[in-house]
């Protein structure tokens, strides 16, 4: 079961994944996570930045170490990872490997009222959705491609983009299928959807195959 974490923004845990390797300022952090390309697995702000290390010091995870001037730039301020913080930081990347969690996603929470359009719309909307799926994956190839060529990174360290690009791979092959399941009428259910919108029929819901009125 995931534990309650201190601070739980995944911003969180790549700050002390950085700091966990050596201490660094936040600009130093940012630029790192990009050249790395950790913004494509972690949503990346400067403003997100500050106010996640500014939690991780609260809670004694970080503490500065000191204060540098670089030519004519700011002074800005050097970050290093406590005891606890390490413990939370190799607690917490355990728990994200080893526990698969329910991820309650927007196109999921579609798919459930998917009754309540008219089959011929749902299949336009989902053919629209594969088209962008076959768009977004062509780039993310694309994308993948580019940074093992132009930065060197061993693929240790893009795996995360790998597994991004899987899952749309997945998901655009399976809207592609029930696309097509639609389309030849082998889908279950599909006479009572059309019958739904045609003002004649119920539709199955629940458990045990009950019908409700609609």
């Amino acid at each position: 079961m995931a534990s309650k974490r201190k601070v739980s923004n995944p911003l969180a845990l790549a700050v002390m994944a950085l700091l966990y390797e050596r201490p660094m300022h936040p600009y130093e952090m940012v630029s790192l996570m990009r050249e790395r390309g950790k913004q494509e697995s972690v949503r990346l702000r400067y403003s997100s930045l500050y106010s996640v290390v500014s939690a991780l010091e609260r809670e004694g995870l970080i503490v500065p170490r000191e204060t540098v001037r670089e030519g004519r730039r700011p002074e800005r301020t050097v970050y290093g990872i406590t005891g606890a913080g390490r413990e939370e930081f190799l607690s917490w990347l355990r728990e994200l490997l080893r526990e698969p969690v329910k991820e309650y996603t927007q196109f999921a929470a579609g798919l459930s009222f998917l009754p309540g359009l008219p089959p011929e719309e749902a299949v336009a909307l989902l053919k629209e959705r594969v088209r962008r799926l076959e768009e977004e994956t062509g780039e993310m190839r694309s994308r993948l491609d580019a940074v093992m060529e132009q930065l060197k990174l061993p693929r240790l360290f893009l795996v995360e983009l790998e597994y991004e690009l899987m899952l749309r791979e997945a998901e655009l092959g399976w809207v592609r299928g029930i696309v097509e399941e639609i389309e030849a009428g082998e889908l279950g259910g599909l006479s009572e959807w059309r019958a739904l919108h045609s003002g004649q029929g119920q539709m199955i819901t629940g458990e045990g195959g009950k019908e409700n009125d609609v």
